[in-house]
């Protein structure tokens, strides 16, 4: 039975940039439902849009004007906002009493039974796994860069690049690391990271991913 919005990891060195906000979502006009804005208790609005597979449960079975717990991709087009990608809903509860006309739905449902519509790490809640590609620790800025799938048609779209505040030592660059991030207004912020295990570089170096390197860190 699955009891959490965002799966295990299952390969040591798998790319992912994926979490949790809770918020209303407000579309930027009654006709374009899918670009609008999360707002959250605080008020902040959060540049949203939402992806195709959820659009159906959102219309149908979800009350807009009450707060939820979204499942999101990050995305960070400017330098002092976020944007998110909105994939999914994780409310079991909704979903157990909504979705019995919709097979698909259901069985879902039914795999989240008696689970909390929470999750233990709380709101805000990100987990990040790519190549730290730049730390400045002094002034609490990184960035990583997040590979991702081949699409079905066999073509690969380009990686993106997250910008994080927190600090990491500078002998983890060009490392494989998994982060958990927590959003604070606008900004992802560190809280625990862990250094998997150096990137190949085209020229040779590095290019054992066998033996990897367990780094665990509390950020204070």
């Amino acid at each position: 039975m699955r009891d959490h919005p965002i799966p295990p990891v299952t390969e040591p060195l798998q790319y992912r940039a994926i979490g949790l906000v809770r918020g209303m979502y407000k579309p930027v006009d009654g006709n374009c439902f899918t670009r609008g804005n999360l707002v959250d208790s605080a008020g902040e609005e959060l540049e949203a849009v939402v992806l195709g597979r959820v659009m159906t449960l959102m219309k149908r079975h979800i009350p807009m004007d009450k707060p939820h717990l979204w499942v999101v991709y990050p995305r960070c087009r400017d330098s002092d906002h976020l944007h998110f990608q909105i994939s999914g809903i994780w409310e079991p509860s909704t979903l157990n009493s909504k979705c019995e006309d919709q097979p698909d739905l259901k069985n879902q449902a039914k795999e989240s039974t008696e689970v909390l519509d929470s999750v233990k790490e709380g709101d805000n809640y990100f987990s990040i796994r790519g190549e730290l590609i730049y730390t400045k620790p002094e002034s609490n800025d990184l960035v990583i860069k997040v590979r991702q799938k081949s699409r079905l048609n066999g073509t690969r779209p380009l990686p993106f690049k997250l910008r994080l505040k927190g600090s990491i030592p500078l002998d983890s660059l060009r490392n494989f690391v998994s982060l958990e991030v927590r959003r604070i207004g606008q900004f992802l912020h560190l809280e625990n990271y862990e250094t998997i295990a150096p990137i190949s570089t085209r020229g040779g170096k590095n290019k054992s991913k066998s033996s990897y390197l367990y780094k665990r860190k509390k950020i204070e």
